[in-house]
């Protein structure tokens, strides 16, 4: 959703990388272009003025550091503020001294609340908690049914009470329930309205107070871009917020609300939503965004999503194979279908420092095409997997035929295999260090 703060934020960098110098002028001219790119990106004014005046104070007349040059520094100094910004720290869920600890998700009608009950209880699940969903939300038409679809999915059970108009009561016996069922973790998904009025706050009060809640978690829509910023700020005064959660990062949105919502209430972005998918859903990491919004790249958060995701004994079984030199077009398959399992490659690449991401976007390469290749090898018999050898011109018309492609683009792709089997042959005598020790292979994004 960064993409063109991205780009205008880069822009402005390009233009300051010649200087040997950064002067008053010099400053005034980027910052104003800094200006007018947070703008766009919905950024409230007294926040862009402030993070502005920040800039400036410390770039004006400042001696360059030895091993960067004026543009780097700028860099750094537009980093130092989006990262203080949207919280300098990460913030971290707070959890009861006594399970099982309460986490109420707040928000209006359409935030994504009920999803984002479900995310987090996913989330917490495969950290080693027990969580119990309590469904309180007893106004909007098929919302317990819509949380019991989505819990289901990932095996977490659903507290509700037939019939019960009354959340507060829900609340109550979904706690009682949890401490008798051995549950650490009770998130209750909270009712909702379509504007704030008086009557849902003071409910949500009643919860409070029954409740004691570790955190009170304000669930926001990206989209709503900064009406974000006021449905905040009115949340937090009467429930004193413990965190924000922000979804629909995957979206188009110009990223205002993400980057305003912790100066505008106090609160911390704890965790924010990027995809549809329940796995969609990460800690936010001020500094992790910051890089990304400036193309320096997420490696930390890259590197988590594969641990999460790659299958360890394949890698090491790849490994034997390598060091055996047996890379075969099964293993290529394999690789593929793993990374594609981290998400969408544009925003793999994207994760990457260097703006590799932007580089991709000019290459004719994509999910497409990577789906094309994936379909070309399928339609190969095991045989022909393990020696491609075997495929000569009436083995490849055939498997051309099978996955709607032509014996061309057959002939490609043996040919690039070939090529990273020559490559893949080097990694294989690397897989031992100095030592003899064991050492993971690396993985292509293709």
């Amino acid at each position: 959703m960064f993409e063109s703060l991205s780009e205008r934020l880069n822009a402005v960098f390009r233009k300051l990388r010649s200087r040997g110098k950064l002067s008053e002028e010099d400053v005034n001219e980027a910052l104003r272009e800094v200006r007018r790119a947070l703008l766009e990106a919905d950024v409230s004014l007294p926040i862009v003025k402030e993070f502005v005046n920040h800039i400036r104070e410390r770039a004006v007349g400042e001696e360059l550091s030895k091993s960067m040059t004026p543009g780097q520094q700028v860099i750094k100094y537009v980093r130092d503020e989006l990262i203080a910004l949207m919280g300098s720290q990460t913030a971290r869920l707070n959890f009861a001294a006594k399970a099982p600890s309460v986490f109420m998700l707040v928000g209006l009608n359409g935030s994504g609340k009920t999803t984002s009950s479900v995310k987090l209880a996913s989330y917490l699940k495969g950290s080693g908690h027990q969580p119990l969903l309590a469904a309180t939300d007893v106004y909007r038409p098929a919302a317990i049914k819509q949380l019991e679809v989505l819990a289901k999915q990932i095996n977490v059970p659903v507290f509700t009470i037939e019939g019960c108009q009354d959340p507060v009561e829900i609340s109550v016996k979904a706690l009682a329930q949890a401490k008798e069922t051995g549950k650490d973790v009770l998130i209750v998904d909270t009712a909702g309205r379509l504007n704030i009025d008086q009557e849902l706050m003071e409910e949500l009060e009643r919860q409070k107070e029954a409740l004691k809640p570790s955190e009170v978690l304000l669930v926001v829509d990206a989209m709503t871009g900064q009406d974000a910023l006021q449905v905040a700020k009115d949340f937090n005064e009467r429930l004193g917020l413990s965190g924000v959660i922000m979804t629909k990062l995957d979206g188009d949105a110009r990223g205002g609300a993400a980057l305003s919502v912790h100066k505008a209430t106090g609160a911390p972005l704890k965790f924010m939503g990027v995809s549809e998918k329940l796995s969609g859903f990460e800690p936010f990491h001020p500094d992790r965004m910051a890089s990304r919004i400036l193309g320096m790249g997420d490696v930390l958060s890259l590197i988590e999503k594969a641990e999460q995701t790659m299958d360890k004994e394949k890698a090491l079984e790849l490994q034997d194979r390598l060091k055996q030199n047996k890379f075969d077009l099964n293993d290529l398959l394999d690789q593929m279908q793993q990374i594609r399992r981290l998400g969408p490659l544009q925003e793999i690449l994207k994760m990457l420092p260097g703006g590799i991401g932007a580089a991709f976007d000019k290459l004719p390469v994509g999910e497409a095409q990577i789906k094309h290749i994936e379909a070309i090898i399928q339609s190969m018999t095991p045989q022909e997997r393990r020696d491609p050898d075997l495929l000569n011109a009436s083995r490849k018309k055939r498997v051309a035929l099978g996955s709607g492609s032509d014996v061309a683009e057959v002939n490609a792709l043996l040919k690039q295999y070939n090529e990273l089997r020559k490559f893949m042959k080097g990694i294989g005598q690397m897989t031992k260090n100095k030592r003899g020790r064991r050492m993971m292979p690396f993985k292509f994004p293709f």
